[in-house]
Order: C-alpha cells, then structure tokens, then sequence
C-alpha cells in the first residue's frame, strides 16, 4: 500500500493543517478524502512537491492511475533530485504493469538514495516481473503462432518425390498441415486431443453421405483386441472410402497398448516423461510419425515443435493403405 508523506513542507499554518488533516484520513484508509484534503491544499500552495507526492499516493490506492502518474511527474518536476517522486512514479507505473519504466523510475530513486532497501527489493521484483511478462509474451505468441507448416517444410521434398502429381502432394501436405495444427490448438486450449483418424477422401470417388471424414478411435488402445479390431476397421474404412491418406491423432497418455510399441518397453522411448500427443500420417506411398511434446509455462500449456518417431519402432497403428512403390498420378 502506498503510504503519504508526514514529512514538513513550507507553507501556512492553515496549509499544513490541511495536509495533516489529509494524512490522518490516508492513515485511516479514507483515500478520496485523503486526496480531497491534499487537493485543497495544494490550491493553497501549488508548488509543494510533498502535497502531489502524498496526491499521487492517495490516487494510486484509488486506482486512479493517471491522475496519480500526473501527480508523481509534478513531484519530481517540482523536486528533480528528490527520491521520493521517482519513488511514487515506479510504484504507479507497477500498477499500470509497465514493468520496464517502472524499474527506470525505481533506479533513479536508488540513485537519490543507494541506501533505500525498499527502492533495492522493488528493483530486484521488477526485474524479475519483466522478465516473467516478456516470457509470458513469447510463450503467448508460440502458442498463437502455430506454424506447423514451417516445421514440415522438409516434408514438401521428400512427399514430391513419391508423388509426380504436385497437385497430389500439395493436398496431403495440407491435409497433414490442417489437422496437426488443429491439436496443436486444441492441446493449447484445453491440454487435450480426442483420438481420432482423419481422411482425407477423393472428392470424386468418395460417397460423402456415407463415409464422414473423421473416426473417433478412443476404446482402441485398450487391449489387443481392440486395437486389431479397431485397426482392421480403419483400413477397410480407407479402402472403402477410396481415401487419398489418413492421419491419426493420439494422446500419449492413452497409449496402454502396444506395451509402448510392439514389447520393446519404455526403455526404447528417448523423449522424456512430457506430456503430448502424436501424429502419424498415412497413404499408400508415404508414412510418417511425429510425437509433439508440451510443457507448462508461465501458465499455459505450450507445444514444442513436431519430433520426427522412427515409424518402424513406434508406429501408433500398423500400415493402412497397401502399399504402392510409385505414383503417377
């Protein structure tokens, strides 16, 4: 709580009345009175810098902030090599969470005063305080800015090669670019992904009435049972649908069976304990897997950028579409 200044300051006996008064209302919690008293003083006598500083005080306690802000600047204008201005200024401008001309104000007033061990911890919170909220802009940012597409970019090369038609490719990296970023933003709001397999269906062959482009898969990793049957489903489903890919989606934290991939044990896992999901991208000429890793920062749950799985060790599911050597189209 910002406290008011009981020290003297020149002036009339009806003046430092009135000051006084003021200050006995700021001790008792009375702020708008407090800040009336000081107003009439400073009427009385404009040019005292203690009458703003104990103002500004009053204000910043209101949550007046500007008014307060105003007050400080007229203090220190008043009294430039005094400490206390730059004192109330940084106090107001932590308020305000402009953290940076708070800790500017705070290291002049330490200057006025090196031995201020009140000045001396407010620097060091600051400090920390700016630090905090520049990370909590950056991590805001990661998690807004998905950019999946830049962490695939080397995919294009390698999906062009299988397949001759760059029509054919740029729809599966699309698809692929699209449904990972989807989790991603669904992990971010809710630090969850619902396990599914998306198709991507021929528009041309495709019965749309029949064949939705989403499969929920969530009793699938429950037992083997499960899991074949689920799989057999899956790739009658990509036959039947005459679907181009798939892409599945999968928390880690469901993934009981296989006993982490086909019994080799955790011992083969060398990504951490994180918490995350993976994606494993499906066609006839192209199959790939990615295990995407969160942690909690400053608050938010934040993605790290796709980790490339050797396929032939984790796969999440085992091949759904036959396998082609070649694509012409």
């Amino acid at each position: 709580m910002a406290e008011a200044e009981v020290g003297s300051g020149e002036g009339k006996p009806q003046e430092m009345s009135l000051k006084d008064k003021g200050n006995e209302f700021f001790k008792a919690g009375n702020y708008l009175k407090a800040a009336a008293l000081y107003t009439q003083a400073i009427k009385q006598d404009p040019s005292n810098p203690t009458l703003y500083s104990n103002r500004a005080a009053a204000f910043l306690n209101l949550v007046k902030l500007n008014k307060a802000l105003a007050d400080a600047e007229t203090t220190i204008t008043l009294k430039p090599q005094w400490e206390k201005g730059y004192f109330r200024k940084g106090c107001i401008l932590e308020a305000m969470e402009r953290y940076d001309d708070a800790l500017a104000a705070f290291q002049i007033a330490l200057q006025y005063n090196p031995q201020s061990a009140e000045v001396s911890r407010k620097i060091k919170r600051l400090s920390q305080l700016a630090k905090d909220k520049k990370r909590a802009q950056e991590v805001q940012n990661l998690r807004s800015n998905v950019d999946i597409a830049k962490s695939l970019e080397t995919l294009k090369s390698e999906m062009s090669e299988k397949y001759k038609s760059e029509d054919s490719w740029k729809a599966m990296f699309s698809f692929l670019v699209e449904t990972m970023e989807t989790a991603v933003k669904s992990w971010h709001e809710t630090s969850k992904v619902d396990p599914r397999v998306y198709f991507l269906l021929d528009k041309e062959k495709s019965q749309a009435d029949k064949y939705a482009p989403v499969v929920n898969i969530d009793k699938a990793f429950e037992s083997p049972h499960t899991h074949s049957s689920c799989f057999s489903f899956l790739r009658q489903y990509a036959e039947d649908s005459f679907s181009r890919a798939a892409c599945l989606v999968a928390p880690k934290s469901i993934i009981a069976y296989p006993q982490v991939w086909k019994g080799q044990g955790s011992r083969k896992w060398k990504h951490g304990q994180h918490d995350g999901f993976f994606v494993q991208f499906e066609s006839p000429l192209f199959r790939k897997l990615w295990f995407i890793s969160s942690s909690n920062e400053m608050g938010n749950t934040l993605c790290r950028d796709p980790e490339v799985l050797d396929i032939g060790a984790h796969e999440v599911l085992p091949r759904l579409f036959k396998e082609k050597l070649s694509s012409s189209s």
